[in-house]
């Protein structure tokens, strides 16, 4: 379980981490949206697990850019929270498939076949 600390930091990266793309970061992710969906942090603050979302993009490709480029976003961290923090964090990317999981297990749910349940006879009571 992360403490308030932690959880405050997480917050803060996740803040600045998606207004770096969404501002910074445009012709690296292009027109595509990404989404920082969760950030944890280590205990001493100084590793950061960031889980991406995409959209309208090959995420893999875009991933794979995004890990490539890891450096200059670690910096353009720094230089938005460098004041706040005492040691940015390093970073490391995962994608979040939370999106498309839910996405399957609706389309499996939807393809059971369920027979409906027989009707219940009433038992009279004398």
């Amino acid at each position: 379980m992360e403490s308030k600390r932690q959880q405050k930091y997480a917050k803060l990266i996740q803040k600045e981490l998606g207004d770096i793309f969404q501002k910074e970061a445009k012709p690296l992710v292009g027109r595509a949206m990404v989404t920082i969906t969760r950030v944890m942090m280590s205990p001493d603050l100084g590793f950061a697990k960031a889980y991406l979302s995409f959209l309208m993009a090959d995420s893999k490709t875009l991933f794979d850019s995004i890990n490539d480029h890891k450096k200059e976003i670690r910096h353009a961290l720094a230089k938005r929270i460098g004041k706040t923090v005492r040691v940015i964090p390093e970073l490391a990317f995962f994608p979040d498939d939370s999106a498309s999981y839910a996405q399957h297990m609706d389309k499996v749910i939807s393809d059971l076949n369920i027979p409906p349940a027989p009707e219940e006879e009433e038992e009279e009571e004398d």
